[in-house]
């Protein structure tokens, strides 16, 4: 291996966790981004315009010069192109990729990967947050000293790396990310089917509700094909809805039969799951609680 494991990287995919990756490894070396169109504001050092499914000559050079590829796609997208691309990188380059769900593209890996290095990683965060002090979950699919400089990379930025299966991966992301963006859109059609006016209902709104329409204008604002790939692509998001929608039922029985015994076990029960982090959360919402509340008018 080169001594400089990162001489030639190739980022597949220019939106913004493209841009969040590009300017990861961008100090190291220059870098080539490989994206469908031509953006105002290019990243990188060379832009291609080219489609990861059917690759021109340029991008398929720049594939089997690289010795460090990562695909940053939507997930039907990169399932769809994975195997053709493998077969244009030059053996002992590392693959990463950065999609929200692992079973289904670690899967796709299988034999094409021998003779790589593979990550999977998923940064738990919007990319213009950055890395610092951020979760990111690594999925080690074949490992090797590029694979452990890349490691290195995301830490000196400042990420908390979180090593995982990729079937752990997705059990948890369905709990910590579809459960929780399904219950903020639910949320919504709650304000739907009460017909409120948001003007008053931003004045009005306690922390938890003026916190719950800040998430909701945060996903609502961002790219829904992320947002779809959580919900769509993971194999445990059906039950963490089922889940979610359980617990709703739970809490409409309850009241119906005037059980505040029940309703109090409830809220034990929740206190019991939190365990050790409880004060330590209940903690943090105090403190994001103590922020102003969103201008009014």
């Amino acid at each position: 291996m080169d001594r400089d494991p990162f001489r030639r990287p190739v980022v597949v995919g220019g939106g913004a966790v493209g841009r969040l990756m590009c300017d990861l490894v961008r100090p190291r070396a220059p870098v080539t981004v490989v994206d469908l169109a031509d953006p105002p504001d290019p990243v990188g050092d060379r832009w291609l315009v080219g489609d990861a499914r059917e690759p021109t000559a340029e991008v398929s050079a720049a594939l089997a010069e690289a010795d460090c590829v990562v695909v940053c796609l939507p997930e039907q997208v990169a399932v769809e192109c994975l195997p053709d691309l493998l077969r244009r990188v030059r053996p002992g380059a590392i693959v990463v990729d950065t999609l929200s769900v692992k079973t289904a593209i670690t899967g796709v890996y299988g034999d094409a990967a021998a003779g790589f290095e593979v990550l999977s990683v998923n940064p738990m965060f919007a990319p213009a947050l950055g890395f610092a002090g951020r979760p990111v979950a690594v999925v080690e699919v074949r490992g090797g000293p590029r694979a452990t400089a890349w490691r290195s990379l995301l830490t000196r930025a400042g990420a908390r790396l979180v090593e995982l299966s990729a079937a752990d991966h997705d059990h948890l992301t369905a709990v910590a990310q579809a459960a929780t963006h399904a219950a903020v859109l639910a949320v919504t059609q709650v304000l739907a089917e009460f017909g409120v006016d948001p003007d008053r209902l931003v004045e009005l709104a306690p922390p938890p509700h003026a916190t719950l329409l800040a998430l909701a204008a945060r996903i609502s604002s961002g790219e829904p094909e992320v947002y779809w790939d959580v919900q769509a692509g993971n194999p445990a998001a059906a039950r963490a809805r089922t889940a979610l929608v359980a617990g709703v039922a739970r809490i409409s029985r309850l009241v119906a039969a005037d059980d505040r015994a029940g309703f109090t076990e409830l809220l034990r029960e929740l206190a019991a799951r939190l365990g050790d982090h409880r004060e330590v959360l209940a903690a943090h919402c105090a403190a994001i609680f103590t922020l102003p509340g969103p201008p009014c008018g």
